[in-house]
């Protein structure tokens, strides 16, 4: 049973007893002490504590969940994994025990085909509360073996939330996995062979006081009583789908499969190298999930959990051998693993997997160029005192990028330790450093200069672009870089210059500088290329002087770039306008956290956890340009910050203002108005149109729109609409009926493909005929069935093809059965499987692939009776075949 299905099927019981199922929420946490969602319930954390009332009284989801606090035990155990789901179910004031435990105990002993998961009740043991014996009562009341109800005390089955609030007993149900798996016993004696699929909380107290998991106190019953439930949807496929592990089940082993055929290595071989490959399965699914919630690899919060991920993958993958690239493998890998159960993974792949492979080709370049100097690091240490200085980690982190947390790792595998606390020390000396460079320099020059500059001035500099857009001027002051101020310079220079007066907008509030020009009156020519304020009130323009002698005194006229003004404040007011439809479609939410204001075209960042629909970006957009159509007067007026505030005007958090400001209102009525210093147009009209071109995550709940305006607008839906025309031609199809045609067309492709691989598979079974019949016939010692298969249809049907073919030729001789064919990337792949008698005569499957492998230019192993390889090299199947007969027979 897929995973998905596992999930569906979960949902599917609770909606049928009326429960109303919701999405998972994001990854991201909306608490704020913690960086992701890390179980099934703190989205419903609000309902359960009476500070919000849930839309019904009985709820159910699959919720994402992200815990790294133990990510260092990923892979060396069966249960340790960083991104997991949580079924659960929930009731506020609902439904209690009776039912909860009903409906936990009938789905899973449900048989399958009647929509249940069909485990045997005969292998299922439950733990309750030491003081419920209600819940016992109604466990036996079930069904259940008494014997196989056990009591535990607080430690195991008490919930609170941690502080005052609701709390009460558990019970989980666990299943027996056999004794192979361990003792006998039950969960009390031992949690590797019982392993725990579902929790039932039963929320009947209040409590407070809380210091430990055991030492609360109770003040008394609750009013409504609570049930909050979690099944591991990774535990219960892995139990359903007959795996040893949550790394062998459908959503993450294609990851394993993947990492094989990059490395050359098999699974099961060697248990040092499993864990690597179950770190990468786990850490490349993870970080897909984390990725697609929006978040992107920084240096801080969540974006460097994730960055350590993905390192820890390329990491993993180098001990297994790969020196090259794997994301671009891996990750479409558990995308298509995932997609099933996640189908919107498809709609920000594209972000987020070329966000990954930056990672990744940014890390091996680290990698490359740290890795030596560590290795002299760690030769010194073992001739030393056993530890790496903190020094040489600083020089690792400073110079090459290597984080602390990769120098910690690798100085682990070869057996040092690395003195942390000093590199600690040094890391802070350097930030102390760079803060005091920070409020001294700026754009490489010493900002003392700016400051004693302002100090000559006679009277503030007039700013006179709201309303000019020329002006007179008399040149006051020029800088020179490395030179400071000076008195006059020749052409051609790189000079900054400042005026007595200006048009031109310095950069400002995501508004970009004005550009132009600057002529003085005894010839001197300036190309105005960027204006800035390097410090308050000081407009400082950054030019090319081409022609002449610029000298301070000299009278000049300022002229900005007409087309290029009119173009931003384009943009600008529609920045406005965007800012506006979003809190009208998401809500107030949806504040400003930064924008940029070019000429045609628009970016404007805002707060908002997770992705908005297409419908809602495609509504913002529809709102604006609605708006536009409306021709509305822009009008600018200057007030006191608090009856701007008053007004409703909105503003940036954490921006400092004066007690005056400038407030832009849109519509007479004030439908935008917001606080700013930048230049607009008059009317919304003169706009002309916006069109978003996307959406997307940029950080940890900042969400980025893109846009084009004006002519960008217009140029971009010309190339829309020769584009649509194009495809109309092409496909013979009307505009409107263009999504039906292509939806057509990709169905046909998919249903080819599909048929295609049926005739693969199917002509694999002809050969399975008759090479079972030459084989049977076989004289030798040793039996050995080989094939070219050619192309074949896929991995699991060559694999289930070997393994019938040595279960029908029986244990009457040693036999060995040995497929090879041509995958769908052109590679040749090889199965060899051996059966019990073949073993006992010391044939061993993973020898035999390894000598196979070899001739195809790859490798392979696996288990003595199953295994697998491949290699490069499709011509050459015939005498990996022969070789692998010789060595059979040998």
């Amino acid at each position: 049973m897929r995973t998905s299905e596992i999930a569906k099927r979960y949902l599917n019981y609770f909606e049928q007893h009326d429960h109303l199922v919701v999405p998972s929420a994001s990854l991201i946490s909306p608490n704020p002490t913690t960086l992701f969602t890390i179980a099934g319930m703190v989205p419903f954390i609000p309902y359960l504590l009476g500070e919000q009332t849930p839309p019904r009284s009985r709820m159910a989801s699959n919720q994402k969940c992200v815990r790294t606090l133990d990510i260092d035990e990923v892979g060396k155990t069966t249960r340790h994994g960083t991104f997991f789901q949580m079924l659960g179910n929930f009731s506020f004031g609902d439904y209690f025990k009776e039912e909860a435990i009903h409906y936990a105990w009938q789905l899973l002993t449900t048989a399958q085909d009647q929509g249940g998961y069909g485990f045997d009740p005969e292998k299922l043991w439950i733990t309750t509360f030491t003081d419920d014996e209600e819940a016992r009562s109604i466990w036996r009341n079930e069904g259940i073996d008494p014997e196989h109800i056990q009591i535990m005390g607080m430690e195991d089955n008490f919930w609170t939330t941690g502080g005052p609030g609701p709390g009460g007993p558990c019970s989980e149900i666990y299943v027996d996995r056999g004794p192979e798996f361990g003792k006998e016993g039950g969960p009390i004696a031992d949690e590797n062979r019982y392993i725990e699929i579902w929790d039932l909380v039963f929320e009947n107290y209040e409590v407070d006081n809380v210091q430990s998991k055991t030492d609360l106190h109770i003040v008394g019953e609750l009013e409504h009583k609570n049930i909050d439930t979690g099944a591991g949807l990774e535990r219960l496929a892995y139990l359903l789908q007959g795996k040893n592990n949550i790394y062998e089940i459908d959503e993450v082993f294609p990851v394993i499969e993947a990492a094989q055929r990059l490395s050359g290595r098999m699974y099961g071989d060697d248990e040092a190298m499993d864990v690597k490959f179950r770190v990468v399965a786990d850490h490349v699914r993870s970080a897909l999930m984390i990725m697609s919630d929006g978040v992107r690899p920084s240096n801080t919060g969540r974006g460097y959990v994730l960055r350590r991920l993905l390192r820890r993958t390329v990491k993993a993958m180098r001990e297994l051998g790969v020196q090259e690239a794997v994301m671009p493998t891996l990750l479409p890998v558990s995308k298509a693993a995932m997609e099933a159960s996640y189908p919107e993974l498809n709609e920000t792949f594209h972000e987020v997997s070329e966000s990954a492979y930056g990672e990744e080709d940014a890390f091996l370049r680290t990698l490359s160029a740290g890795t030596e100097i560590l290795d002299v690091a760690v030769n010194k240490a073992k001739q030393g005192n056993g530890t790496v200085s903190g020094a040489d980690a600083f020089k690792l982190h400073d110079t090459y990028g290597f984080p602390i947390e990769l120098t910690l790792e690798m100085a682990a595998d070869q057996g040092v330790k690395v003195d942390e606390a000093k590199f600690r020390e040094l890391m802070a000396e350097q930030k102390s450093r760079a803060r005091q460079d920070a409020l001294k320099k700026r754009h490489n020059v010493d900002l003392s200069v700016y400051d004693d500059f302002k100090k000559t001035l006679e009277a503030p500099i007039d700013f006179l672009g709201y309303t000019q857009m020329s002006s007179r001027a008399r040149v006051i002051g020029i800088m020179q870089e490395g030179k400071g101020a000076v008195s006059a310079v020749s052409a051609p220079a790189t000079v900054e210059v400042i005026l007595d007066r200006t048009p031109f907008y310095a950069e400002a509030g995501g508004q970009l500088a004005d550009q132009g020009e600057i002529l003085t009156d005894d010839g001197a020519v300036l190309e105005v290329d960027d204006v800035q304020k390097p410090i308050k009130d000081l407009i400082v323009h950054q030019c090319r002087l081409t022609e002449g002698t610029l000298v301070v005194g000299s009278e000049a006229s300022a002229n900005i770039d007409l087309a290029r003004r009119g173009a931003i404040a384009r943009s600008h007011t529609a920045t406005h306008m965007v800012h506006k439809a979003l809190q009208e479609e998401l809500g107030p939410q949806a504040t400003q956290r930064g924008s940029e204001d070019a000429p045609n075209r628009l970016r404007f960042d805002f707060q908002w956890s997770s992705a908005p629909s297409k419908d809602a970006i495609n509504a913002v957009e529809e709102r604006v340009n609605d708006r536009l159509r409306d021709n509305l007067a822009v009008t600018t007026t200057e007030m006191k910050f608090d009856d701007a505030i008053a007004l409703g005007a909105m503003h940036l958090f954490g921006e400092k203002y004066g007690d005056i400001v400038r407030v832009v209102s849109i519509g007479e009525d004030g439908w935008s108005r917001e606080l700013c210093g930048g230049t607009h147009v008059d009317h919304v009209g003169k706009i002309g149109a916006v069109s978003i071109m996307s959406e997307s995550s940029i950080g940890s709940g900042v969400r980025r729109v893109d846009a084009v305006v004006g002519q960008g607008a217009y140029e971009f839906n010309a190339r829309e609409h020769a584009l649509v025309s194009q495809l109309s031609d092409v496909l013979g199809a009307r505009p409107d009926e263009l999504a039906a045609r292509v939806d057509a067309l990709l169905a046909k492709l998919k249903e080819s493909d599909r048929r295609l691989a049926q005739l693969h598979e199917q002509a694999l079974l002809d050969k399975f005929a008759s090479l079972f019949d030459q084989a049977r016939t076989q004289q030798e010692a040793v039996i050995v069935a080989t094939a070219n298969v050619g192309r074949y249809g896929s991995d699991d049907a060559l694999r289930k093809a070997v393994q019938d073919m040595r279960d029908r030729l029986g244990e009457a001789k040693p036999t060995v059965v040995a497929l090879c064919g041509e995958s769908e990337s052109g590679k040749p792949v090889i199965i060899v499987a051996v059966n019990n008698a073949g073993r006992d005569a010391g044939l061993k499957a993973g020898d035999l692939v390894r000598t196979a492998s070899k001739v195809l230019g790859g490798g392979g192993g696996g288990r003595p009776d199953f295994a697998q390889g491949g290699g490069q090299d499709v011509t050459k199947i015939d005498e990996a075949l022969a070789q692998l007969t010789a060595q059979a027979r040998a």
